[in-house]
């Protein structure tokens, strides 16, 4: 297998069959790990946002891809336990490209959701 970058900016692995039905151009893209969703959701935010990460704050498998929940720091203060955050919610394909992310919440440190 050997590792390639996408158009997009996702990273995914390739993988080329010995089946005669796939010609030279066609590629078959292998599912990404739990884990690999996880890094690539949080590389995402901070690419399109530019902000700072705080991590990676949840994951699930969907039908067709990934849900990443990702922390950002998006308003620095001080003292640094009033910053403001931001949780997006990332949602990429099987193979680890982005389909779209949104942001769910803004909250400030310390002050998220009880219970």
């Amino acid at each position: 297998m050997a590792d390639r970058i996408r158009g997009d900016g996702g990273r995914a692995r390739r993988n080329e069959p010995d089946d005669d039905r796939y010609d030279d151009e066609e590629e078959y893209l292998e599912p990404i790990s739990a884990a690999e969703a996880a890094r690539e959701g949080l590389r995402q935010i901070v690419e399109l946002t530019g902000r700072t990460p705080v991590g990676t704050t949840s994951l699930k498998s969907v039908r067709d891809g990934w849900l990443v929940g990702v922390e950002v720091v998006e308003d620095r203060r001080i003292p640094a336990s009033t910053d403001l955050l931001g949780l997006y919610e990332v949602e990429l394909d099987l193979e680890g490209g982005l389909l779209g992310y949104r942001r769910v919440r803004r909250y400030q440190r310390g002050k998220g959701e009880v219970g």
